[in-house]
């Protein structure tokens, strides 16, 4: 009797997926964030179109608001050839006042102003723009019991004093004499700027 042998095929397994490139996974990294990179500067360059103008047409509206606010009498301002943030302030055609801006030192750093000065060298007006000063002390400058007196006022008495019976000069505001005296400072060197500016024939 004859014994028949079956043979059992063996099946090959599957082999494991290669792994991939490390070079295709670094190309596809650049090439996403060369996508991220172009549709962020699509998006900021769309959104720049679109709102430039009217941000430009707001910063001019404010400008002109804040010069007319300075020498509210005035029809016409204009920028002053070869000098940065100067304007000259006419009404039907005549100078009233030179617009130029003012910095000094004071107790909490600099202060920033825009100082409005006749063409005879006189404070026409003046704002604070910038300060940092105390709060309750130093701040009490824009207020017109101190900023008040500076108005109408020539170099010559556009200097801090602390006695009540001078009536010429600049009363300083109680504890705060620095700022007293540098914001007095500013609006001084803004006048004598002006004055020297006239007297070159500036216009």
């Amino acid at each position: 009797m004859t014994s028949t042998s079956t043979s059992l095929s063996t099946s090959t397994a599957p082999s494991a997926p290669k792994p991939a490139h490390k070079e295709d996974s670094i190309l596809r990294i650049a090439l996403n964030l060369t996508a991220a990179c172009l549709i962020s500067g699509l998006f900021i360059a769309g959104t720049y179109f679109l709102t430039h103008d009217t941000a430009v047409q707001k910063e001019a509206e404010l400008k002109a608001l804040t010069l007319k606010s300075m020498v509210t009498e005035a029809d016409s301002y204009k920028n002053v050839a070869g000098k940065t943030d100067w304007y000259i302030a006419s009404k039907a055609g005549k100078i009233i006042a030179y617009i130029v801006p003012a910095e000094s030192k004071g107790y909490g750093g600099a202060i920033k102003m825009l100082v409005a000065v006749t063409p005879d060298g006189v404070v026409k007006n003046f704002n604070i723009l910038d300060s940092k000063e105390t709060p309750g002390l130093g701040d009490k400058a824009s207020k017109p019991q101190f900023s008040g007196q500076l108005l109408g006022k020539s170099a010559e008495h556009l200097t801090v004093t602390k006695d009540p019976s001078d009536k010429d000069d600049i009363m300083a505001i109680s504890g705060a004499t620095i700022t007293s005296r540098a914001v007095t400072l500013g609006v001084k060197n803004a006048v004598a700027e002006v004055a020297q500016f006239v007297k070159e024939g500036g216009s």
